[in-house]
């Protein structure tokens, strides 16, 4: 899809939940102390957060949405749309959304959905939600975003753990005259299996050999329930895809990329992060980084970054900012937007 803009919709709150168990990369057994430290140097993963089997990706959205909606004095009547985006859903059906719905309160006439989608999942997420609310006058939407992806990785395959966290995040958003999202998404399915589960849908069930260990390579030792993932095949996709998509963004809208303050990226590797950044030419202090505390957390990692590293100017000044999320899919897509004194409340630690 081309470039495209939706008015009237702004963000008037983030909040984010992480769990409170936290590992740490420099005491990983998968690795020896000097590829600990070397993974901690290029990857810029030093700490995951891990949240235990009882806890699901729609628990820590729900700790954060109860939470953002106290600090905006919402009515939970009013919310008339969730969308949950994840792809560590509770259940294959239900949705989620439909238990997030009751969980907290929200009114019957209240639109709930789930979305299957990763780490291009905060942007597109914030394409579908402005577009249903955009009509709306008066009305009040929340998108809750995250996953708990070390449920659905190998302990034993190095390539996955070292990187993957967990984390749940709520976005609140309201009509709004004059306000304004641009978007450019895009998608390439010929990629569908650089990161994958291979077994447990409908194309290939569980099965008596599904959870039968194989070793792949040294260190590398999962099954086909597991997630798999060809990491040289996502960064070169990501440097070959995230700029031109966000150049093209830019170019389009007309918009001046040193009219950004700042540049929010999917938190994936620390290389690959510095690659897309010096191809589109941007200081590192205008592009944050929230990896090396909390790690990949898929499709939270966006608004994991908003609330560890901008809460307090989100909280105190108007932000012009451009969001860029790519991954699973294979799915990529940025977007531009302003915020203005939004409600932005302390990480929050689920235990």
């Amino acid at each position: 899809m081309r470039v495209f803009s939706v008015p009237n919709v702004r963000i008037k709150g983030v909040a984010a939940a992480v769990p409170a168990t936290t590992a740490d990369n420099l005491d990983c057994a998968l690795m020896n102390e000097k590829e600990r430290e070397l993974f901690v140097k290029t990857v810029g993963i030093r700490y995951r957060k891990v949240a235990p089997k009882n806890i699901t990706a729609a628990d820590l959205c729900e700790a954060a949405t109860k939470r953002l909606i106290t600090d905006l004095n919402w009515l939970v009547e009013d919310v008339s749309i969730l969308i949950f985006i994840t792809q560590t859903p509770d259940y294959i059906i239900p949705n989620s959304a439909s238990l997030l719905q009751h969980k907290l309160g929200l009114s019957k006439n209240c639109i709930a959905f789930d979305v299957n989608l990763g780490c291009s999942g905060y942007v597109y997420g914030l394409s579908i939600i402005s577009s249903l609310l955009q009509s709306q006058i008066g009305g009040k939407a929340l998108l809750l975003v995250g996953d708990v992806s070390t449920h659905i990785i190998s302990p034993n395959d190095k390539s996955t753990v070292p990187l993957f966290s967990d984390a749940g995040s709520a976005t609140a958003l309201e009509f709004s005259l004059g306000g304004k999202m641009t978007f450019h998404l895009q998608t390439d399915g010929a990629g569908f299996d650089d990161i994958i589960v291979p077994d447990g849908g409908f194309r290939q069930p569980i099965n008596e050999t599904s959870f039968e260990d194989q070793e792949y390579t040294l260190g590398v030792v999962r099954n086909r329930a597991q997630m798999k993932l060809d990491g040289l095949k996502i960064f070169n996709f990501a440097l070959r895809e995230v700029a031109p998509n966000i150049n093209t963004l830019l170019k389009e809208a007309i918009i001046d990329k040193d009219s950004i303050d700042y540049v929010l990226l999917h938190q994936a590797n620390l290389l690959m992060l510095e690659s897309v950044r010096k191809k589109l030419q941007l200081y590192p202090e205008r592009v944050p980084y929230s990896l090396h505390d909390f790690g990949n957390t898929s499709s939270a990692s966006i608004p994991v970054t908003m609330v560890a590293n901008l809460r307090h100017q989100l909280a105190n000044q108007s932000l012009r900012l451009l969001l860029s999320g790519f991954g699973v899919g294979l799915s990529w897509g940025s977007c531009y937007l302003g915020t203005e004194n939004i409600c932005c409340p302390e990480m929050i630690l689920v235990e």
